[in-house]
């Protein structure tokens, strides 16, 4: 060709990745292919099961939608900078590898570009994707662009996956350098976009096209897109020397808030990293505990790739034989969880928190998963389905690895003896009741010394505060020391077998 490039016509099929910016599989399409378009799929396979489940206002799908208004638009800038007009996002609504080969063999592409995408449903779309497409003559090459280092990266000196975190940390900051924080400069070769031909551009569908229905997405004043990761980003970085101590209370102004746009692409994980890393060198012991965070999301990426069977058992298989808690009580116990009913207010404050904004402050995550199995001995895999189905976060590697953390199934897990106390928390990092009073009001009138447990309050306070509890707030519905024991028993039992 006489343009030195690879291919005469690429497509890019974005998928968790919603950016126009430092992003790989675009930056690699424009370097190879003379002509480039771009695509995003609605995909069925993932939206059906959500509408199935009752799921219609689902925050993330307006997130999404957002994100593409945005992308779309920059797409059209880049095309406008190298002067050329009617470059648009092809959107489209079906099963992702159908239209995916569809719009692949329409525009009659050599490769279809993309990045990688771990987790298991993931890979096997992927696997039928690259199937189909060879059918057809054209290639699926795809890129690392989620996380830093990914895969078998980062390994053990025996050349095995780290299964204990701190370890891998410290094998993930000696392997860091600026190569892996750089960015994909995607602006210089945008030249390569190309006008969207007639029949293949159409509008952006609206969620009620899609099925799906408004939500509070904005009445939460959440921001969506490029610009709201961007506008979150250094908002944080002007606070992030405080992060160390700020981050573990949930009524102040501590963590990034930027988990959503990591999930969804919208920001780049090698810009946080490069800053974080920076800053840390620095001196910003923020800077450093936010770092370590972002290993964290790396290392819980890594062991789904490397010990994918934890997406539906225990890490270590020799928690599958814990004895969890079943029945009608348990179902009304789990009920109570889900609905902050359990009488311990920070884990309904925490639980109102998801319920009514999709989000759930980190600290909170491990005490209300922490309060599920280990205070009401339910199956941690409940938990992780609700926060699955609630979280605008929601990142199946994360949520696992959280989830499995807390229950003590998991790698690098918690010692299954230490057990949180739901009113020790609470005193530790709610110690005004600030975040309590936020979401159980019923409760703001009470003493801060008894907030925390209300069934200690004095009448005096209850009947000060107009509280009635068992009318106004629940009674616990568990007894926390005598929880803590059937919990020591029941992984007293598994010890006892290995």
């Amino acid at each position: 060709m006489s343009s030195g490039k690879a291919v005469d016509a690429a497509l890019v099929w974005f998928r968790r990745d919603l950016r126009a910016f430092d992003h790989a599989a675009l930056y690699h399409a424009l370097r190879s292919a003379r002509q480039v378009w771009c695509l995003f799929v609605f995909d069925r396979d993932i939206l059906d099961p959500l509408l199935a489940r009752g799921l219609a206002a689902d925050r993330r799908v307006e997130f999404i939608r957002d994100a593409l208004v945005e992308l779309d638009a920059a797409l059209q800038a880049l095309g406008q900078a190298h002067g050329h007009a009617g470059v648009r996002l092809i959107v489209r609504h079906g099963r992702a590898v159908d239209e995916v080969v569809s719009v692949a063999r329409g525009l009659h592409v050599q490769a279809v570009y993309a990045n990688h995408d771990d987790e298991p449903a993931a890979l096997a779309r992927d696997t039928h994707a690259r199937g189909e497409l060879a059918h057809a003559g054209i290639a699926l090459h795809t890129s690392k662009d989620h996380v830093v280092f990914e895969r078998s990266e980062v390994l053990t000196g025996a050349g095995t996956p780290y299964g204990v975190f701190t370890p891998y940390k410290n094998a993930w900051l000696k392997k860091l350098d600026p190569f892996y924080v750089k960015a994909y400069p995607v602006e210089p070769h945008a030249g390569a976009l190309a006008a969207v031909p007639e029949g293949f551009a159409a509008p952006l569908p609206t969620l009620p096209a899609l099925g799906f229905a408004p939500t509070n997405l904005h009445a939460l004043k959440i921001p969506t897109g490029a610009s709201g990761g961007a506008a979150l980003l250094a908002d944080f970085l002007a606070r992030i020397d405080d992060y160390a101590t700020a981050r573990d209370f949930p009524a102040v102004k501590g963590p990034s808030y930027l988990s959503v746009h990591l999930r969804f692409g919208t920001v780049s994980i090698r810009a946080l990293a490069r800053e974080a890393w920076q800053r840390a060198e620095a001196g910003s012991e923020g800077a450093r505990v936010w770092l370590s965070e972002l290993i964290w999301r790396d290392f819980y990426h890594q062991i789904l790739h490397h010990h994918p069977h934890v997406v539906g058992a225990s890490y270590k298989p020799a928690f599958d034989a814990l004895r969890w808690e079943h029945g009608r009580h348990a179902d009304e116990l789990f009920a109570a969880w889900c609905e902050g009913r359990t009488g311990y207010p920070l884990v309904d404050a925490a639980m109102a928190q998801i319920n009514q904004t999709g989000y759930m402050h980190n600290r909170l995550r491990m005490v209300v998963a922490s309060f599920l199995t280990k205070d009401l001995g339910i199956h941690w895999q409940r938990g992780e389905q609700y926060f699955a189905d609630h979280l605008n976060d929601f990142d199946l590697a994360a949520n696992n690895g959280g989830w499995q953390w807390a229950a003590s199934t998991g790698c690098d897990a918690q010692p299954w003896f230490r057990i949180f106390n739901p009113v020790s928390q609470s005193r530790r990092f709610d110690p005004q009741g600030r975040f309590i009073r936020r979401y159980l009001p019923q409760l703001a009138g009470l003493p801060d010394a008894v907030i925390h447990a209300p069934w200690e309050a004095r009448p005096v306070d209850l009947a000060a505060a107009g509280l009635v509890l068992g009318r106004d707030y629940p009674a616990p519905i568990v007894d926390h020391e005598q929880a803590r024991q059937r919990t020591l028993e029941r992984f007293a039992v598994v010890k006892e077998r290995n």
